[in-house]
């Protein structure tokens, strides 16, 4: 997917002894968005926006060791081996042909490596001015920065897409703002700039700003301005899609002191596990401490400065545990973080309180499955049939307000609270929405200037194809009834191939499918871990169209 950026210029950190700037160059092709402010809480930012660049650069992902080496290497030896097999014919003459054929290979490598030897030096030159100087080259997305009336957030994803980081900064964070647009931009974040933050001091006056005078630039100046053409994987704008849909889905949340986060922190730096598990077990008792086990050590971790406030005893178990040391460089500015755990091997969010500015780390269910092919979160999401007007009238108070709770838009929409859920879980997939873990409200944020290719983005699977083609064929046969405290269980039937299967759902009061199971390799296999089978979806769909029907 072909993205055009177009920036004023480029970002710049500019430092000397008693003054520091932030100026970010924004994508010119879109609405005009600009800030201008002094910073009030200098260190705090800084450790901010170096976590969020952890997560820029997190690359967690196998690496294969390279036996390229070896293996010529081992070509090489072949004759050697060879006459080392036949020694115990003539022993002294095989040692006499193994001592004359090391000796010409010996005298072949010290050549080869002579010869060799400018040539790798300079390729390794290359790659290291590459990582070292020119790192953007090594990366794929520009983060996203809004400005909204009440803060200014950036997001971002990490290369090996499990990791996502969002830092929300409050206007009490800056001591002046001077002007301010609202709007959503990609700004020129160069991976330089990294080195350059960490020349913020407190005693040095910071500015921040996103440029607005790209934005005022004459036509006849176009040398001013940097034309980036960035071919995207479907892969990176499906995860800004899904993150906001699974901060949705219903979890167990609690608060962990810094000091608790350090100890665990502490633990992953200490040891390094040799074979699985490789989770952490968190044990959540009604107002009894928090509780960590890490495995395979069995090492239990008690949280005693954090109790769990929760209904019920919970047991859930998190995966890609490495992961969480992006938080390390907060533990020191943060009052507490807040932790959401969606359930077993499922997606963890983690918001660190730095007072006027939360920083959230939205960790997928473990590190080889990625936010866009192996978590469709959307697909957990109201479903309920949303009328254009509904929608219309939920975007335009949004557009209006930039933010709201969505019981607050259905009381100035005068529509029902589902209806309102369900065209924010629609605007959300179409990158136009965010949920903010931190306030609960749901914020516009345009994703991308031009409406982004749903049918080429939605799902990396047919499983709601698949599942529309059921409820199409008329395979599906269900039967609901209320649980008092839970939801509405629904249990079906679906025939495929004169094969009967039988899913069970639970829909919460927020039109979220809460709980499910069914009896097929699918669900057996993966559980909810890679989002509900088709069956589950099928029944879904044909529940909500007989309950449409009904209301009609």
């Amino acid at each position: 997917m072909l993205f055009n950026y177009r920036y004023s210029g480029q970002t710049e950190v500019y430092s000397n002894a008693t003054s520091a700037g932030i100026s970010f160059a924004p994508d010119t092709h879109r609405e005009p968005t600009f800030f201008n402010g002094k910073l009030r809480k200098k260190i705090a930012f800084r450790e901010a926006i170096s976590a969020l660049h952890d997560v820029v650069v997190s690359d967690l992902r196998f690496k294969p060791k390279d036996k390229t080496a070896y293996k010529e290497w081992a070509a090489q030896q072949e004759s050697v081996w060879l006459a080392e097999a036949m020694g115990h014919y003539d022993a002294a003459a095989a040692e006499n042909q193994m001592k004359a054929l090391r000796d010409e290979l010996n005298n072949i490598y010290h050549e080869k490596e002579k010869v060799m030897a400018p040539y790798y030096k300079s390729r390794r030159a290359y790659f290291d001015y590459l990582y070292q100087k020119d790192r953007d080259a090594w990366f794929v997305l520009d983060p996203v920065i809004s400005v909204h009336p009440d803060e200014i957030f950036f997001e971002c994803f990490s290369q090996d897409e499990s990791a996502y980081g969002k830092l929300s900064a409050n206007y009490n964070v800056f001591k002046e703002v001077n002007e301010f647009q609202c709007g959503t931009t990609n700004i020129d974040y160069s991976a330089n700039l990294y080195n350059e933050f960490q020349k913020i001091r407190d005693y040095k006056e910071t500015t921040f700003s996103v440029d607005p005078g790209g934005f005022s630039v004459q036509t006849t100046r176009e040398e001013m301005f940097r034309e980036v053409k960035i071919d995207l994987p479907d892969s990176w704008v499906r995860g800004f899609l899904q993150v906001s849909s699974a901060m949705t889905l219903p979890a167990a949340s609690f608060d962990l002191h810094p000091m608790d986060v350090y100890n665990f922190c502490s633990w992953l730096r200490r040891f390094k596990e040799k074979n699985g598990p490789r989770s952490i077990r968190f044990v959540l008792e009604p107002g009894k401490p928090v509780k960590a086990i890490f495995e395979p050590w069995n090492k239990e971790i008690v949280c005693t400065r954090s109790i769990y406030t929760g209904p019920q005893r919970r047991e859930i178990r998190i995966w890609g545990r490495r992961r969480m040391l992006i938080l390390e460089r907060l533990i020191p500015v943060a009052k507490k973080f807040t932790v959401h755990l969606t359930g077993s091997g499922l997606p963890s969010f983690y918001v660190a309180d730095l007072g006027d500015m939360q920083f959230t780390l939205g960790l997928s269910g473990w590190t080889a499955n990625d936010w866009s092919r192996a978590g469709q979160f959307d697909l957990m999401a109201p479903r309920a049939d949303v009328s254009d007007m509904t929608k219309e009238l939920v975007y335009n108070e949004l557009k209006q307000t930039w933010m709201g709770k969505a019981e607050e838009i259905a009381a100035k929409t005068g529509q029902p609270l589902p209806s309102v859920l369900a065209a924010l879980g629609i605007y959300t997939q179409a990158g136009k929405v965010i949920y903010d873990l931190h306030t609960g409200y749901y914020r516009l944020r345009e994703l991308s200037r031009e409406p982004l290719p749903m049918d080429q983005l939605r799902f990396s699977n047919p499983k709601e194809a698949s599942a529309t083609r059921l409820v199409t064929d008329g395979k599906i046969t269900f039967s609901a009834q209320e649980v008092p405290g839970v939801g509405t269980q629904v249990t079906g039937e679906v025939t495929i191939a004169r094969r009967p299967y039988h899913p069970v759902i639970v829909i919460d009061g927020d039109e979220r499918m809460s709980t499910a199971h069914c009896d097929c390799y699918d669900y057996q296999t993966n559980k909810l871990y890679k989002g509900p089978c088709e069956h589950m979806l099928a029944l879904r769909m044909a529940y909500e169209k007989q309950k449409a029907n009904s209301n009609a």
